[in-house]
This record gives C-alpha cells, sequence and structure tokens, in this order.
C-alpha cells in the first residue's frame, strides 16, 4: 500500500502485500500504457517493467590468482519483474525515479524436477531442502546485484532521487539488502555527508530516533522479520548535503500476523509499512538559520 505526498509537502510511501499483488496484476497495464507513450512519441516514460537483467551483469570470476574457485552465475532474469515508475511530488521539481521489486523467497527451489536429482534420487533426496535453500539464496542475490547495477546507472553523478519499495525476502542487515544499500554511514548530531548511490532504510532512520526495535512484517514458524523495506536515496536523508525531503517517521501495520484466523478476515501475510517525509531542503534550511542570526 502507498501514501502519496500531501499538499504541504510531506508524505508518504510504503510497500505492502497489496502493493506487490497490484504490480503483478498491473504488469499488462502499465506495459500497455508504456507501449501507447511510445507509440504516441512521448518521451517520458512513465512506467517500465523489467524481467531482464541489465545486458552487462556479469557475476563470474575466475580463480586463477587466487585460492578460491571459479565462480559463474547464469541468471539474467528477475523471478518478478522489477516496476520502474516516476512521480514528482513538487511540481518544480526533479521527478522521484520509484523501483518496487519482490525478490526470490526463502523456501528452497523445488529440485526435484530437476534431471541431476531425478537420476540419483537416493542420494539428492535427504539434500533436497539443503540445495534448495542455497539456489533461492544465489537466485535472490543476483537480483539485488541486478538491481544495484540498475540503481547505480540511475543515480551514479546525477543527482536523481530514488526510491526503493519492496519484499526483498530477507533481512535489515543482511546480504541482499547490503546490496542494494552500499551500506553507507548513517550520520548523527549536526555532522553531514551522504552517498552519492547509496541507499537508507526506513528502519535504521526510525531507529535512530527510538529507543527500541520492535519492527517486523513477517512470521514464519514463530520468527519475526522484517522482509519488507523502503530504500530512499540521499535526497530522502537528513545528514545529507543534498537533502531535499527530510524523514518523519515510519510506521507497521502487522497486528493481524498475531493472529492465526487473520486471513479469514481479508489480511495477507505480510505487513505494511509506511514511511513519511517532509520537504526541507538542506539549503533552505541553512538560509533561514543564517537570517535568524543576522
Amino acid at each position: 500500500m502507498a501514501r502519496g505526498f500531501d499538499q504541504q509537502g510531506g508524505g508518504g510511501i510504503g510497500p505492502g502485500r497489496r502493493i506487490r499483488r497490484g504490480c503483478a496484476a498491473g504488469c499488462d497495464r502499465g506495459a500497455h500504457r508504456l507501449r501507447r507513450n511510445r507509440a504516441q512519441g512521448t518521451d517520458e516514460q512513465r512506467t517500465r517493467l523489467d524481467r531482464q537483467f541489465p545486458g552487462q551483469v556479469r557475476a563470474a570470476k575466475l580463480g586463477r590468482r587466487s585460492a578460491d574457485p571459479d565462480i559463474r552465475v547464469d541468471i539474467d532474469s528477475f523471478s518478478r519483474p522489477v516496476l520502474h515508475f516516476t512521480i514528482k511530488p513538487r511540481e518544480a521539481l526533479d521527478p522521484v525515479h520509484v523501483y518496487v521489486c519482490h525478490f526470490k523467497s526463502k523456501a528452497p527451489t523445488k529440485v526435484f524436477r530437476e534431471s541431476w536429482f531425478r537420476a540419483d534420487e537416493t542420494t539428492y533426496k535427504k539434500h533436497a531442502t539443503g540445495l534448495g535453500s542455497a539456489i533461492s539464496t544465489i537466485r535472490r542475490t543476483a537480483e539485488a546485484a541486478a538491481l544495484r547495477f540498475m540503481l547505480s546507472e540511475q543515480m551514479k553523478g546525477t543527482g536523481t532521487p530514488v526510491i526503493v519499495l519492496g519484499d526483498i525476502n530477507d533481512g535489515q542487515h543482511s546480504n541482499t539488502a547490503n546490496i542494494l544499500t552500499e551500506q553507507p554511514k548513517y550520520l548523527v548530531g549536526d555532522s553531514v555527508g551522504g552517498g552519492d548511490t547509496s541507499l537508507y532504510t526506513a528502519q535504521t532512520l526510525q531507529e535512530y530516533r527510538n529507543t527500541r526495535d520492535v519492527y517486523y512484517t513477517h512470521i514464519h514458524q514463530d520468527i519475526m522479520e522484517s522482509l519488507d523495506h523502503i530504500l530512499v536515496s540521499e535526497e530522502f536523508y537528513d545528514n545529507s548535503r543534498k537533502r531535499v525531503w527530510m524523514f518523519d517517521g515510519m510506521t507497521v501495520n502487522n497486528d493481524h500476523l498475531n493472529f492465526d484466523n487473520h486471513k479469514e478476515t481479508g489480511t495477507n501475510d505480510h505487513g505494511i509499512i509506511c514511511a513519511t517525509f517532509k520537504y526541507k531542503p538542506i539549503k533552505a534550511e541553512a538560509r533561514a538559520i543564517v537570517e535568524e542570526d543576522t
């Protein structure tokens, strides 16, 4: 579920199962809209669906000069398309690029259909869960790397504000999340900085304001995890030199996950998160402070 920016310049955007299902249901509509815009000669590309990885993505390493064995990952597409669109919270500013993703789940890939499994089922049957989980992890990692490639192409040296929403099926400090965010340093006090291609998690931004972390968006076998994330570029980071929007808080609607019959009431198996940002450019703030002192 997503909230738009309000007329005063604040607002919020948050991913939940509804927005993901909406993406799946709206893929054909989005693709049709994009084709229609192109047919009409529209330069602005409002909606894009990417199933394939960028052609330049490579995940191979030859171990000729190290003790590491060779590795090559031949994955060239997302398990679910990445939705890319733009929004204009304020007419006078450049558009914000939004990416919506849903990565491969932690559930083990079903390997029993594979020819190598069927050829020696006696050996592999007892290892199906471990091997299947490894394959799912490799795919999820490859998807994160491919989306990171797309984000870096969009962000590097351009000052483009970016928001990433979605179920990455991994936690806040997981390798999947680290690939997407590039692990930026979170500053405190009056320190300023920011990373050109970095992404900041709304969960971490909220943790800097709370004294306790109780965030979770999914429960599996009584384990509570935050699988759904909102990641934002430095234009949405309070301590960035290029801040345009200031973080105003994050909420997680997850009470329904604690009831065994919650699906019977029409809810889904994920919580819904919403992050709110206020329009407060750092340059305007600095100018106001100077004017107060003079």
